[in-house]
């Protein structure tokens, strides 16, 4: 369980806080997905659980451990990340980029052994693109790139993933693959998967528990279909829409026509 109390954040001597009082839990085995509009605070926050920023008040806690306390190398153990975009310094392979998320396990002036490549080759087969292995990451589509980022994080094996915006860039039909993936990675690694998206309905398909931001401070969280309601996406985002169930599955539409 990843346990986020009462956190505040603020850059050096600016007087307002980014962060405001926001707390959260997310669970084993599930995806908890951050909801809110540009500039809520979403990025911030995950900037602060990943430990680039340092928060000014609150806790973060894994299974009741104080990850603030952390050493930033004890850290890399615990947390992965994916972030939205990712311009590598060199045309390395995907087996190569992959393989990097095994540096929090290899000393200073040692060499990946023989496990760490098991690992990469492992992260790979688990999203996917075995047969991406050998190509030039930088010659990838942008739904491979996420592939092999979400490759690098499982074989770092980390219980926590940190997901920014993963399917930003992406097409409609590369957005539904990568989510999908996500969702079984979460399940059969048993991950505390954190995400953030944009779009509402994605979050209903995918999602286990949403949180809902505003201006640096939560809304409203639970379980998606309780916290993505007219009413809350209307305080938010300051638009009208609907909420239709159908099927068995609720959609966002435009409200008032198009």
């Amino acid at each position: 369980m990843l346990e986020v109390k009462g956190l505040h954040f603020r850059h050096g001597s600016h007087e307002a806080d980014i962060l405001r009082g926001v707390s959260l839990e997310a669970s084993k085995g599930e995806i908890t997905t951050v909801l809110g509009p540009n500039g809520s605070g979403k990025t911030t926050l995950f900037r602060c659980i990943g430990g680039i920023w340092k928060p000014r008040q609150g806790e973060i806690k894994l299974n009741g451990e104080d990850l603030l306390a952390r050493s930033h190398e004890k850290r890399a153990r615990l947390l992965a990340g994916v972030p939205q975009e990712h311009v590598p310094p060199f045309p390395y392979t995907a087996f190569e980029v992959v393989l990097m998320g095994r540096a929090c396990h290899v000393g200073m002036f040692s060499m990946p052994g023989q496990r760490d490549c098991e690992r990469a080759n492992e992260a790979l087969e688990m999203v996917g693109i075995p047969g991406l292995r050998d190509k030039a990451y930088t010659r990838l589509s942008g739904g491979e790139k996420q592939l092999v980022l979400i490759g690098r994080a499982l074989a770092q094996e980390a219980p926590i993933m940190l997901l920014d915006e993963p399917v930003s860039h992406l097409d409609f039909r590369h957005q539904l693959l990568i989510l999908r993936k996500i969702k079984v990675i979460a399940r059969e690694k048993n991950l505390v998967v954190l995400m953030t998206l944009h779009d509402p309905n994605l979050a209903l398909l995918f999602s286990d528990r949403v949180v809902l931001m505003n201006e640096g401070a939560i809304v409203a969280g639970g379980c998606p279909e309780t916290v993505i309601t007219e009413e809350n996406l209307k305080a938010v985002y300051g638009i009208d829409v609907r909420v239709v169930s159908w099927n068995g599955f609720q959609m966002v539409y435009p409200g008032g026509g198009v």
